[in-house]
């Protein structure tokens, strides 16, 4: 059942607003600093100590050998292979289109300025492993990373209890061009890819989803390297009109919900009629789920529903939560988009269910949570890609324009700066 909020009680939504933050306990953040700087001091001797410790796994070698590649893609399910080909082609066709060109302006007097688009050196992709396996996971990270131009793509990801990779991320990994693994995760693994070890060489940004004790390795490591965003629990929330299909709103719902007891399922609809027949639904679909105590959990907690009189209302308080996901479950989703301002990722109408962006559509799945979606994007080519500005000036232009400069740099009582331009004048 969706607990249902007033519309016109702000208090109780403001609530609702702030119990979705993502804080990271103090005693979490002690522990990961006292891992990374072990990692830091102790190299690969630590992450060994580490990964014994952590994954209850001896680790010889981290790094997965090709021959491993070779016997860990051969397991993999044909079916499996040819979806995975098919929404790397997807994936990579939207992430070319976000391709951004350096530039060159002249002006007067010889001046040029301009600017430079790079990619960065390397990046690091963290792959969550042991019970889970996540193999879109390494196309959403290591697609747009190359397709920036990033030349060294490490991927780091937990041993298994036989000391080896899932077949399924093997094969993701190869697929994805990626042709440094190595077998580490955890805080130690993050801790890895900021410092480097023997092994494993620093990479300068870090990406990829993981638990709390990544994220919080992630937050601490942040400036040593970058990262790509500190991620909160799943989040979906669906604005629905009354020809939307109840089955298909409590699906869409739950397909988040069963992710973390944390998650949230947010429905916001103009019609009370659709709210009584989805939560009829959310019974009857999470009976038969296999996470469902997850996703009771995940429903009583954060599940919530709003009536609104128009979808333009439905949207302003969406715009408001700034969710992860974002289903327009309305008749005419285009006449409504340009009113979103705050999604991670956006769902237009009744038949594109969040899943289809999670895996196969092509946008990336690895988008903010807990509200940052007001001054965040999803990931991208631009997350792999730094710039570079250039500026040039002949004499004939310091001679113009030095006097303004001068007069600039004496305003904020930079003698030094002003005389840089004065000894050039004639």
């Amino acid at each position: 059942m969706l607990r249902e909020i007033n519309k016109n009680d702000s208090a109780v939504f403001r609530e609702f607003l702030d119990s979705r933050s993502a804080v990271i306990s103090t005693d979490v953040l002690v522990t990961v600093s006292g891992i990374i700087e072990d990692i830091r001091k102790g190299g690969d001797a630590a992450a060994k100590e580490k990964t014994k410790q952590f994954d209850g796994i001896e680790i010889d070698d981290f790094k997965v050998s090709e021959a491993e590649l070779d016997e860990a893609e051969a397991k993999c399910d044909p079916a499996f292979k040819e979806a995975m080909r098919l929404a790397a082609e997807n994936i990579r066709s939207f992430h070319k289109a976000q391709l951004r060109n350096s530039y060159l302006q002249q002006k007067e007097y010889g001046i040029y300025l301009g600017q430079r688009v790079l990619p960065l050196a390397s990046c690091g992709i963290y792959v969550p492993g042991g019970r889970a396996q996540y193999p879109s996971s390494v196309l959403m990270n290591a697609i747009p990373a190359s397709v920036a131009g990033v030349k060294r793509i490490v991927m780091v990801t937990p041993p298994n209890k036989e000391g080896t990779i899932h077949p399924n991320i093997a094969f993701a990994a190869r697929l994805a061009g990626i042709t440094e693994i190595y077998k580490i995760g955890g805080a130690q693994a993050i801790a890895a890819l900021a410092y480097g070890t023997e092994t494993i060489p620093a990479v300068d940004k870090i990406t990829g989803p993981g638990n709390i004790y990544v994220a919080a390795a992630k937050k601490l490591v942040y400036g040593k390297v970058d990262v790509d965003m500190i991620a909160g629990p799943s989040e979906i929330l669906v604005a629905a009109d009354e020809g939307a299909d109840p089955v298909f709103v409590a699906a869409d719902l739950l397909s988040q919900a069963e992710h973390d007891p944390m998650a949230s399922a947010v429905l916001l609809t103009t019609s009370r009629s659709l709210l009584e027949q989805v939560n009829a639904e959310l019974k009857k679909q999470s009976d038969v789920l296999p996470k469902r105590e997850i996703v009771r959990q995940s429903l009583e907690k954060y599940g919530t529903a709003i009536v609104c009189d128009t979808i333009e209302e439905c949207i302003q308080f969406s715009n408001d939560i700034a969710p992860e996901h974002l289903e327009l479950m309305v008749s005419d989703p285009m006449k409504y988009l340009n009113l979103v301002q705050n999604a991670g990722s956006v769902f237009l109408g009744y038949w594109t269910c969040e899943s289809i962006g999670d895996y196969f559509g092509g946008t990336n799945h690895v988008l903010p949570t807990s509200g940052t979606a007001r001054f965040s994007s999803a990931l991208g080519v631009d997350a792999f890609v730094k710039t570079s500005s250039f500026l040039h000036y002949t004499e004939e232009a310091v001679n113009a324009y030095g006097k303004h400069i001068i007069t600039m740099a004496q305003e904020e009582d930079l003698e030094g700066h002003a005389n840089a331009a004065r000894v050039r004048l004639k």
